[in-house]
């Protein structure tokens, strides 16, 4: 993104592409007002009206005359989603009608926005936070509950509000030790070194718990893949179908039908599941096109988070030892409860049937659990990689400092790494000079118009 257009004004389609009842174009900018009243016709000019106002009236084109009739709504800087003067013109949903507005605007003097370069705007003039404008990305992609409360949580405040936390305590520290080497030759200790350590040890404690959180949060940000696997009709289609309440994959009695994967999306618990049904595996097919699928099978057995293994209860030999490394994310599963079996069921496996929903509800509960490890807890869970890598970065120079509290190292030398702590976490919340590439790829994962 091209920080040298800044200060001028912009505008973009605020909502997505393709024809809909209405399209809203937002503008923002120190000309917003202006611009937006060259095109608009309506009882009040905009640029004498106050803020959290609609009013209605029409986008008139000097050459075409109206193009669409349309509600206008003004904010007023600084209390805006950007800080900036703003408009958003709601007008009917076609692509061509929203078109040629857009480009009458244009040509009134805006820009044509950037990716994400409104959430950019609102974090430059101080209305959020990097990690709180992340957040928005974050709920404009929810797909499920727990998604939504993640990104909520985070862009009211919450997550920022522990890091500050952190960050004023890193100060303080920082201050007491700086004071003392302007008093180092009268051998003056204004830090307590116990009380010191008793800090750094609360802190490092904090940040580890932040930074374990990641991987619930890896979990509700990009949801759970689940390999369903097993031999060949042991039930992992029928099972598909159960748990999506559809027949969305072919069952038939005949071995081998399922030939490619079907993968497929499912919220249990506020988590979004990727159900990933597979062909079913055996060690010995003449069939190529089999043999490529079987494949596909292990390779999504290996890359999945949770790996349902289907285990047909007439067959007493599961043949799976190939699963062997990845057994603390198998949930063993015995199918076709409903039949009869001479195979009596496994205390370690739940026993289910697809047709008659016995058992459906405990392998729902079990997949949550698996997943998330019981810890669906409220507050904060770091759900964004960049945030975890700057912990855990901290971290290690939170641990320097608590050994060199223990060694009795001087305080010049332990506010150099608890500087460097401050440094990165500063870059999550943007609190220190973040490098504009770095702005650049944060924000060109927004769509445009936000």
């Amino acid at each position: 993104m091209n920080f040298q257009f800044i200060t001028d004004t912009i505008a973009a389609l605020a909502t997505p592409p393709g024809v809909g009842a209405l399209g809203i174009i937002r503008i923002s900018g120190p000309d917003a007002l202006s611009i937006a009243d060259a095109v608009f016709r309506g009882r009040t000019r905009l640029a004498e009206a106050p803020g959290y106002t609609v009013h209605f009236g029409a986008i008139v084109s000097e050459d075409s005359g109206v193009l669409d009739e349309v509600l206008a709504t003004v904010f007023r800087n600084p209390r805006s989603f950007t800080g900036e003067d703003s408009v958003e013109f709601s007008a009917h949903g076609s692509p061509f009608v929203l078109s040629q507005i857009l480009q009458l605007l244009l040509a009134k003097g805006a820009r044509l926005a950037e990716a994400g370069e409104f959430s950019q705007r609102a974090f430059l003039n101080g209305k959020m936070d990097l990690a709180q404008t992340e957040a928005v990305a974050d709920l404009i992609h929810a797909e499920s509950a727990i998604q939504q409360r993640a990104a909520l949580h985070q862009m009211r405040g919450g997550f920022s509000t522990e890091l500050n936390d952190l960050r004023e305590q890193l100060i303080r520290l920082t201050a007491l030790l700086e004071l003392e080497l302007d008093f180092s030759d009268e051998d003056v200790e204004f830090a307590d070194r116990t009380a010191l350590q008793q800090l750094i040890t609360d802190l490092f404690r904090k940040g580890q718990s932040l930074t374990e959180s990641f991987r619930l949060g890896n979990v509700i940000k990009n949801g759970v893949r689940v390999a369903i696997i097993g031999k060949p009709n042991a039930g992992k289609s029928t099972l598909l179908n159960a748990l999506l309440q559809e027949d969305r994959a072919i069952v038939s009695e005949e071995a081998g039908t399922t030939r490619d994967v079907i993968e497929e999306t499912l919220t249990i618990g506020g988590v979004l599941f990727r159900l990933i049904d597979t062909a079913g595996i055996r060690e010995h097919t003449t069939d190529r096109i089999e043999q490529m699928g079987i494949e596909k099978s292990r390779t999504n057995a290996q890359k999945a988070d949770i790996i349902l293994l289907l285990q047909d209860p007439s067959d007493p030999d599961p043949d799976m030892d190939w699963l062997a490394p990845f057994a603390s994310k198998l949930i063993p599963v015995l199918s076709k409860a409903d039949q009869e079996s001479t195979l009596s069921p496994s205390g370690t496996a739940l026993a289910l049937s697809a047709k008659t929903g016995q058992g459906l509800d405990a392998l729902r509960s079990l997949l949550v659990q698996k997943a998330t490890g019981g810890r669906l807890q409220e507050g904060t869970v770091v759900t964004n990689v960049r945030h975890q890598q700057a912990l855990v970065r901290m971290l290690e120079h939170l641990q320097v400092v608590q050994e060199g509290l223990e060694s009795g190292l001087s305080g010049d030398l332990l506010t150099v790494d608890i500087r460097q702590a401050l440094y990165w976490l500063g870059t999550i919340t943007g609190k220190v000079e973040i490098d504009r590439d770095v702005l650049g790829a944060i924000f060109s994962a927004f769509c445009i118009g936000k």
